[in-house]
Formats: C-alpha cells, sequence, structure tokens
C-alpha cells in the first residue's frame, strides 16, 4: 500500500512490500557485521562477487546490504566518489541503452520523472570520478526481487528501504570502492 513517496505526504513507498512473494532472499537483508578495512567510516566497498555492499562503521563493524549488480560485460571496479545525491530521481537512459534496447524490441522513454515505476528507485547516489560523472549510480529499485543477481548496465541497486538508509548516511564526497 502506497503511504507517500514523490507528491505524497513525504512518507516512503517500497514496492518489495507490494510483491511480498517477489523479494530479494534473507541473505540480503540489512545488517550490522563484523568488517576488517583500512578504509576510514564512511566509506562505502562493494563486493560484486558476493552480491554486498558495506557501509564502514569503524572498530571492525560495517552495515551490509544487498545489492544488484552489473550483468557480464556490464561490470566495473574502481575507486569513485559520491558526486551528488537525489530523493525520488528523474531517469534519462543514456543512448547507448536507449539503442540497444530498441534492437531488443523495447522502446525507453527519453525520461522518466521519479516516482514508484522509475528504475532508480527512491534515492540516487551518483558516482564522480575526477569530477566527472560517471553515469553510474548507486541507487533504489522498482524490481526488489533482483538484488542478489547480475542483472544491471553498471549500475549498483538496492531495496529502496536499504538506499534510504545508506542515502542519509552517506555525505557528498563519500568514497566508493567497487572491488
Amino acid at each position: 500500500m502506497q503511504t507517500g513517496g514523490p507528491g505524497g505526504d513525504g512518507g516512503s513507498f517500497y514496492p518489495e512490500e507490494v510483491s511480498k512473494n517477489r523479494i530479494a532472499p534473507f541473505r540480503y537483508r540489512k545488517q550490522t557485521v563484523s568488517y576488517k578495512t583500512s578504509q576510514k567510516p564512511g566509506t562505502i566497498i562493494v563486493d560484486p562477487r558476493q552480491h554486498f555492499l558495506y557501509y564502514v562503521l569503524g572498530n571492525g563493524k560495517a552495515i551490509r546490504y544487498g545489492v544488484g549488480v552489473g550483468r557480464e560485460g556490464f561490470g566495473w571496479n574502481g575507486t569513485v566518489k559520491v558526486g551528488r545525491k537525489a530523493e525520488w530521481p528523474t531517469w534519462t537512459p543514456p543512448p547507448e541503452m536507449v539503442e540497444r534496447e530498441r534492437k531488443r524490441g523495447r522502446i525507453l522513454p527519453a525520461q522518466m520523472e521519479g516516482g514508484v515505476r522509475n528504475p532508480l528507485g527512491a534515492r540516487a547516489l551518483y558516482l564522480y570520478r575526477g569530477g566527472n560523472d560517471t553515469a553510474y549510480r548507486i541507487h533504489g529499485t522498482s524490481e526488489p526481487w533482483t538484488i542478489g543477481l547480475n542483472v544491471s548496465s553498471g549500475c549498483i541497486r538496492m531495496l529502496n528501504k536499504d538506499v534510504i538508509d545508506l542515502y542519509n548516511r552517506t555525505k557528498v564526497g563519500a568514497k566508493v570502492i567497487v572491488l
């Protein structure tokens, strides 16, 4: 049941609550875990092979979230920074994606305003390298059953309730490491 969201009363809407029979497996649920790293608190570390994102808390602890990652040929690694953040972001598919999907018989919109059906979900962290937008994002999803899978065009997708939590914890300029 929708209790808010874009244009609503400021509440939140989690599509995974609507699709109870199509949700991410329990192992991908948010939890605080032991995590040894030399990275500073506030750093985000993504382990695409295990489908986990870690938000470093310090003192050997991190918050672990399940994620969906790039499918074959769309994975990447490296160190980037959060360049900006957006609530209920507008989605503008890149030209390469528009062309790729057109060849598959799917016509993508030029742009989609934020909302519950938007592929970017409830929040987005825009990833930058050297001051330039990489076109990669850490974002929510309108397809919660894809958490734990290699399905995206390179973005890191999360359950909407998890990306809202991460968004609230993360500062612009935070370091993001994709292993």
